[in-house]
């Protein structure tokens, strides 16, 4: 039961709505956690014991944290000068034992079920590159599905506690509601406590502009999922299963089209997500902002998933950069190589550590591994010529602000993002170079003329349909680009033009929408890491 399909927009969702709403306040927090773990139960069955036993550690261990906090502060003031320094360091690393071990034991619980089989088979591999006549054994576990999503949530909450960002709740139930809400369960957005905790525990009753906010998000997310993504997945399935018989160009053009499909069917899925916790009157964190609209590599890692780029910019990145390790050479750096280029050359180690992690977080495979690494080489190169083409563009007297050069760095953007879509939908890493060999040694754009564009899957109706729903949805981040307030400016409309607008969207996804008789529905994408 993904979000998009009808058991989960026509059962699971409007039933759940009206019993939250039709019960009283004091027990609404209980339905909402009956609700939560019904979901979970339905998608992973016995596998929530795994979210039960996440969220009963965090709760242990945050309260552990907050106690040894509690004893410094009851010690600092009967202690002072030098034996003050001595005992605020040994509480200091009583707190991070604790975090250290804590944190061990969720990470370490996630790289055994979804990652052993992958060390363990590329062990072997070595093993038997070395002649080694030995082999262990290539486990294989039940993964329960959203895993990756709310371990790192419990990390963050627990990091911040140790932080003193936020308290550490004594309520397991309010700190159930925060890891289980079901709508951010499966794929996102990975929330922080201070996102969602304090809503979620107020459990208010469903308003009449959350309901329409609601509806409203959920519709246009469909309008992504159903009738542009899954309709491209019809030529993407076609190329990338039998990528050999075309030629460069195909290939091209599938790298395009899956650039597009993951972005409609990743955004798609967290307007639907975001709209059900509206309905809740719970506000999710946007996870996308116009990426497509990016004059750099970082720039789009900035507004493209954005919970997870900023998890790790908050639990890894910094704290590898500013750790006490990094000083020296960090110190040394800047001496020598300037203000610019040293602290790029020490912070690329925790920017590698960072993309490194996040080609891993996406799966198990190698290719998802250069993934990640590939877009650490473009943001370090990136960073690194940021003064020369600064000097550049001034020399030739090309002002930074002027459309023409601005159109260029997103066109370039967007081609070197489609570039990094291609080894991450391809089914190997050696398919993915094979591709991009052959985009480059034999590239042709006769596809176009003779024919065969509308043999991958596609008709001249689907080719259509498509572009008049992907006009639509370039109109509404444009508007929001220039921060167009489109939701409210639509609330404020008299009755019958926002309801003609509504029914006009659901009779445009019903009529043009991706599926029926003979359709293969397509498994959500994100819900796989």
């Amino acid at each position: 039961m993904s979000y998009c399909t009808s058991l989960y927009l026509f059962l699971f969702l409007p039933i759940s709505l009206l019993i939250y709403n039709a019960v009283p306040q004091t027990y609404r927090r209980f339905v909402l956690l009956t609700i939560n773990y019904s979901f979970f139960w339905i998608i992973s069955g016995r596998l929530l014991i795994y979210l039960l036993l996440s969220t009963c550690s965090i709760h242990h261990f945050g309260l552990w944290l907050s106690s040894v906090q509690k004893e410094w502060e009851a010690k600092r003031s009967s202690v002072s000068g030098e034996e003050k320094k001595q005992w605020k360091a040994l509480f200091q690393r009583r707190q991070k034992r604790i975090l250290a071990f804590a944190v061990f034991l969720h990470i370490g619980l996630l790289l055994v079920l979804k990652y052993a089989a992958f060390f363990s088979s590329n062990f072997n591999r070595i093993l038997n590159l070395l002649s080694f006549p030995a082999e262990v054994p290539v486990p294989s576990f039940l993964l329960p599905i959203g895993i990756s999503f709310y371990t790192l949530q419990a990390v963050s909450y627990l990091t911040d506690v140790y932080r003193k960002k936020i308290p550490a709740d004594a309520n397991l139930l309010r700190l159930t509601l925060y890891m289980s809400f079901f709508p951010q369960l499966m794929e996102g957005p990975i929330c922080r406590y201070s996102d969602t905790a304090k809503r979620l525990w107020e459990c208010e009753r469903t308003s009449y502009q959350s309901l329409t906010f609601g509806i409203q998000r959920i519709l246009f997310g469909m309008l992504k999922k159903v009738v542009i993504a899954d309709r491209l997945n019809l030529a993407i399935k076609t190329i990338f299963n039998d990528y050999s018989q075309y030629d460069g160009g195909i290939l091209a053009l599938a790298a395009l089209f899956y650039t597009c499909q993951l972005y409609m069917e990743f955004s798609g899925t967290m307007d639907v997500v975001i709209g059900s916790g509206e309905l809740f009157g719970v506000r999710l964190p946007e996870n996308f902002r116009q990426p497509f609209f990016s004059q750099s590599i970082s720039e789009f890692w900035t507004r493209w998933h954005i919970t997870l780029g900023a998890w790790f910019r908050d639990y890894i990145f910094y704290p590898l950069s500013m750790s006490k390790r990094m000083k020296r050479p960090a110190d040394f750096a800047r001496k020598h190589f300037g203000t610019h280029y040293g602290p790029i050359l020490t912070g690329s180690i925790s920017l590698f550590c960072v993309w490194f992690c996040n080609g891993l977080w996406h799966g198990p495979e190698w290719k998802y591994i250069f993934f990640g690494l590939y877009h650490f080489v473009l943001i370090f190169c990136g960073t690194l010529i940021k003064p020369v083409f600064a000097r550049l563009t001034e020399t030739v007297s090309i002002h930074h602000g002027r459309i023409p050069l601005k159109l260029f760095r997103i066109v370039r953007t967007f081609l070197l993002v489609c570039i990094g879509e291609l080894f991450f939908r391809a089914a190997t890493l050696t398919d993915g170079l094979h591709m991009m060999l052959k985009m480059i040694t034999d590239f042709s754009l006769s596809f176009l003329t003779d024919g065969r564009l509308f043999s991958l899957g596609m008709d001249q109706k689907d080719f259509f349909i498509t572009a008049v729903a992907l006009g639509m949805v370039l109109l509404v981040s444009i508007l929001r680009e220039r921060h167009v307030p489109i939701r409210t400016a639509l609330a404020q409309k008299k009755l019958p033009i926002r309801w003609a607008v509504y029914y006009g969207l659901i009779l445009f996804i019903v009529i043009f929408g991706a599926y029926g008789y003979g359709y293969v529905p397509v498994d959500p994408i994100y819900a796989g890491f």
